[in-house]
């Protein structure tokens, strides 16, 4: 005599559901599960009404998933919004040499201990071939281009029009994907650069205000890290 988990068995056999999937797109992603960077497949289904093995009707749709290529993890689309190992360490060196051209755009090229600094700074966030005349060349460049010592007022717009807006949409996309200490660590770079030739200059403060707005720290936070800066540790 069949018992009722016997007779569900056998209706599941004879009659079932199963999901088709069309591949709609690829690329890379990083895959949590994984812990590194997968290609990936986004996938589109179709619930389908099975007797015997063979779809026949259908029932809906599933979906979209994105569908790790290496371990078949389903995720959510959104996956896609973190980015992929290689990508989130490029944000990361674009950011310090942005934060970096800031601080000089706002009076360090006149110092050879600030550009020093700076040079240093940057190739220790990867961009190995950065020089203090490489920086130098830029920052005269923006200055030239913004009108910067023509009657420019540093204090108001210390970075220039193009570096300001080039911090936030530089920083910004970064600052989600950084813990807290991270978006700190960047700041404090900045501010590192600023203070290798003394006290910060209204100029600086006020870029690296912009800097640890950029990166969603509170002003109040952003302050204290300004002022541990200066203490050496």
């Amino acid at each position: 005599m069949r018992t009722a988990k016997g007779q569900r068995a056998i209706r599941l056999r004879i009659y079932g559901t199963r999901t088709v999937w069309d591949t709609v797109g690829d690329g890379e992603f990083f895959c949590r599960c994984c812990g590194g960077d997968r290609n990936y497949r986004r996938l589109n289904g179709r619930h389908r009404l099975t007797v015997l093995g063979v779809p026949l009707l259908a029932r809906g749709s599933a979906g979209p998933v994105v569908e790790c290529a290496a371990c078949g993890t389903h995720f959510a689309p959104d996956a896609l919004d973190h980015p992929t190992t290689t990508r989130f360490s490029a944000m990361l060196r674009e950011a310090v040499h942005t934060v970096t051209l800031a601080v000089l755009a706002a009076g360090g090229t006149t110092s050879r201990t600030v550009l020093e600094t700076a040079a240093a700074t940057v190739r220790d966030a990867g961009l190995d071939d950065c020089s203090q005349e490489q920086l130098f060349t830029i920052v005269e460049v923006l200055a030239a281009e913004t009108g910067a010592g023509d009657g420019y007022d540093p204090a108001a717009e210390a970075c220039g029009a193009a570096l300001a807006i080039e911090l936030h949409e530089v920083l910004e996309p970064l600052a989600p994907h950084l813990a807290v200490a991270g978006r700190e660590a960047v700041l404090l770079r900045g501010a590192r650069i600023a203070l290798a030739d003394g006290p910060y200059s209204q100029a600086e403060r006020q870029v690296l205000t912009t800097v640890g707005s950029a990166l969603q720290l509170c002003p109040a936070d952003t302050a204290k890290l300004l002022e541990a800066a200066r203490t050496p540790s």
